[in-house]
C-alpha cells in the first residue's frame, strides 16, 4: 500500500473519531438538559396555599376550643375521599384549624364518628386500620418522596395518643416526642389537640436532633387525614384535606408533592 494512500486512511479515520466524539459530547448534553429538565419538573408545585396566624398566647393542649386563638381562626374541611366510598355525613364529618408559635405548630380536630374502633392493642401493628388521625408535615415544603426517609413525616396518631411512622429502615416507630395531644369526646364528636415540633431531613433516628424553630413567611408542606374504620378488618375510609389527582388518592405517606402549602403569619 502506498504512502498516499495510508495517510487518506489516517485523514478518514481521523474524521470519523471526532464526529463520534463530538456526538458523544453531543449525546451526553442532551442527557445533562433533559435531566436538569426533570429535575425541575419534579420540582413541588405550591397548591392549596392557607396563611396561618400566629398565636400570641401558647394554646393548652387540652382538647378545649377555649384559647383565644381558636376563635379567630377559620376551619378547613376534611372531605377528600383518598379511601373507600365517600361517607354519609351522620357517619363521618371533619375539620380542622391551625396556628403556630416559634416551637411549634397547633392543630385543632373536630371528628363526628359515631364509633371509635381500636383493635390493635399494639401500636406498631395495623396501624393503619384502627381510627387515627393523621399528620403529614414536609418542614421545607420541598415535595418529593418521603416513604423511608425523613425529606417528610406521616404520624399516624392513634386513640391512645401514640404516634407512629416508617423509619429508613422500613420499621415502624414511635415518634410520640414529635406530636404531643389530648382527645376528648362528647357522644359522636371528638375534639383532637395537637402540638408538633417540626423537624426537617437532617433528622435521624436515635441521634439528637435540632428542631426548627419556626418564622414568619416560613412555608411548609402540610395535609392532615382521618382514617375511619366500624369494627371492619380494615379501614373503611381514608378522609383527607387535600385533593389528590389520579386513582391512586393514597399518595400522603409516600410523595410530599401532594401536601398543600402552610404559609406561616404573624
Amino acid at each position: 500500500m502506498c504512502i498516499k494512500n495510508l495517510i487518506l486512511i489516517a485523514l478518514v479515520s481521523f474524521t470519523i473519531g471526532c464526529k463520534k466524539e463530538e456526538k458523544t459530547k453531543s449525546q451526553k448534553l442532551v442527557a445533562d438538559i433533559s435531566e436538569q429538565k426533570v429535575d425541575k419538573q419534579q420540582e413541588k408545585k405550591d397548591h392549596q396555599i392557607r396563611e396561618i396566624k400566629k398565636a400570641e398566647i401558647t394554646p393548652n393542649v387540652d382538647g378545649n376550643m377555649d384559647d383565644p386563638i381558636w376563635k379567630e381562626t377559620q376551619w378547613y374541611p376534611m372531605d377528600q375521599n383518598w379511601i373507600g366510598e365517600f361517607p354519609d355525613f351522620k357517619d363521618f364529618l371533619g375539620r380542622y384549624k391551625m396556628t403556630w408559635t416559634p416551637e411549634a405548630l397547633y392543630i385543632l380536630v373536630e371528628i363526628k364518628d359515631d364509633i371509635l374502633y381500636d383493635q390493635h392493642k399494639d401500636p406498631l401493628k395495623l396501624w393503619w386500620d384502627d381510627d387515627c388521625v393523621e399528620i403529614f408535615i414536609d418542614a421545607d415544603n420541598s415535595g418529593g418522596e418521603h416513604q423511608y426517609n425523613n425529606n417528610a413525616f406521616a404520624y399516624h396518631v392513634a386513640l391512645d395518643g401514640n404516634v407512629v411512622d416508617l423509619d429508613a429502615e422500613k420499621k415502624p416507630v414511635l415518634y410520640n416526642n414529635h406530636v404531643t395531644t389530648k382527645r376528648i369526646t362528647n357522644g359522636d364528636v371528638t375534639v383532637w389537640e395537637f402540638e408538633l415540633i417540626v423537624y426537617d431531613d437532617t433528622y435521624q433516628e436515635g441521634k439528637t436532633n435540632d428542631a426548627v424553630v419556626l418564622s414568619e413567611n416560613q412555608k411548609i408542606g402540610f395535609a392532615i387525614a382521618y382514617n375511619d374504620n366500624d369494627t371492619s378488618k380494615e379501614r373503611e375510609n381514608f378522609m383527607g384535606s387535600v385533593f389528590v389527582p389520579g386513582e391512586d388518592k393514597n399518595q400522603g405517606w409516600i410523595n410530599a408533592d401532594i401536601f398543600g402549602t402552610i404559609v406561616l403569619k404573624e
